[in-house]
């Protein structure tokens, strides 16, 4: 990231879960709502609107961008695009936002991130959520995001080792995290031995994969106000974006290495090189955890551990709500939720009430720089953030 400096000055969170009351307009609504009154702007100043929103059949809103426009009529004409990358799409509008204040095109911006999911059957959004894989091969357009993940899981054991023990230490630290989140979806602790053993309660999905290891279907919107930083003392908390990179990969998995993770590494190092710091200098991050074999993988892109030797970082301590370098203190995708357009500018929201003291139960004490990691496809689209405190 180059040129102006932006930074976040609100943020707005519904519940995540099985939303029945609410819509897809009213989650969008709510969100938005929330973060213009936390940042304390006049939504006459807000110069243009962007919305993340995955879609793909789960609900019968496909043209949602102007929804947010209801949240106020102040808000009638601005500019309002929708941004789509599979479970990136939070990621993008966040980015969409932000290239918008650096080119000087907005002075301030509302980003919303939304997704309508529990309405349709499992099965139903399996099928849409597939759409985000590759269709232009038989065998590859045959897999779910859960197979093309065990499939992962099969890889690294076999190169490296098992990794259903670690697999199943992150699920157990992510629910116990999500206890602390009064937002999550999941309050639900479950220790490393249920989550590493098939049972009722536990079943295979896509094999090696269990239920434990697999994120959830979910309803819920989030949304940040950004401005330009040299405006945002006049607000009464910001949080500066020292780095935001994004990355995107072939799509095909054919030619490319998995369990590499070229494209999350490749977007971690050049946030690091932008932000000027070492991964050991962050207080926390929010990662992509999809499945708990990505948040293994995701150990080794961030340079937390060898490739092959993830478990090291849980092992350590290093990652744990105590640890030097807590991973997804909100309960991740695996318990807080992962309503896939909501996802990235959820990671953005929360890491700013961590920067800002406002994250209650789940605060790191004195949090000054955090990691934000939203992921699209396998390893496909990397969306990599540094966020700090702007200190009086």
């Amino acid at each position: 990231m180059s040129g102006t400096s932006v930074s976040i000055v609100g943020s707005g969170h519904t519940p995540f879960g099985r939303l029945d009351a609410l819509n897809l307009e009213q989650l969008i609504v709510m969100a938005a709502t929330e973060a213009i009154e936390d940042a304390g702007v006049d939504p006459a100043e807000i110069d243009a609107v962007f919305l993340g929103n995955f879609n793909a059949g789960l609900v019968p809103d496909a043209f949602a961008a102007s929804l947010i426009l209801q949240a106020s009529p102040a808000l009638r004409f601005k500019p309002a695009v929708r941004c789509e990358n599979a479970c990136a799409s939070g990621g993008a509008a966040i980015h969409a936002g932000l290239r918008a204040l650096q080119a000087g095109a907005a002075r301030t911006v509302l980003v919303v991130g939304a997704e309508k999911m529990t309405s349709r059957s499992t099965p139903e959004v399996t099928e849409a959520l597939a759409g985000a894989g590759y269709k232009n091969d038989p065998e590859e357009a045959a897999l779910s995001f859960p197979q093309l993940f065990a499939l992962a899981a099969r890889e690294y054991a076999a190169r490296y080792e098992d990794p259903l023990p670690a697999m199943a230490a992150i699920a157990a630290k992510n629910h116990g995290n999500a206890m602390h989140n009064p937002l999550a979806q999941m309050h639900r602790e479950v220790d490393v031995a249920f989550c590493n053993t098939v049972s009722d309660k536990n079943p295979l999905i896509a094999p090696p994969l269990r239920l434990t290891d697999c994120s959830l279907i979910t309803d819920g919107a989030a949304a940040v106000v950004m401005t330009r930083s040299d405006t945002a003392t006049r607000f009464p908390r910001a949080v500066t974006l020292r780095a935001a990179e994004h990355v995107s990969d072939f799509l095909p998995l054919g030619g490319r290495d998995l369990l590499a993770f070229e494209g999350p590494a490749r977007a971690l190092r050049q946030a690091y090189a932008a932000a000027g710091i070492h991964v050991n200098d962050l207080d926390f991050a929010e990662v992509h955890d999809c499945f708990t074999i990505a948040e293994l993988l995701i150990y080794e892109a961030m340079g937390l551990a060898p490739a092959g030797r993830g478990r090291q970082a849980l092992d350590d301590g290093i990652v744990l709500c105590d640890g030097r370098l807590p991973v997804n203190l909100s309960g991740g995708l695996k318990a807080k939720g992962h309503p896939v357009g909501a996802t990235g500018v959820s990671m953005h929201a929360l890491a700013y009430r961590q920067l800002t003291g406002q994250a209650g139960a789940m605060q790191r004490k004195d949090a000054s720089l955090g990691l934000v990691f939203n992921m699209g496809g396998a390893a496909v689209a990397s969306y990599a953030s540094v966020l700090e405190a702007a200190r009086a």
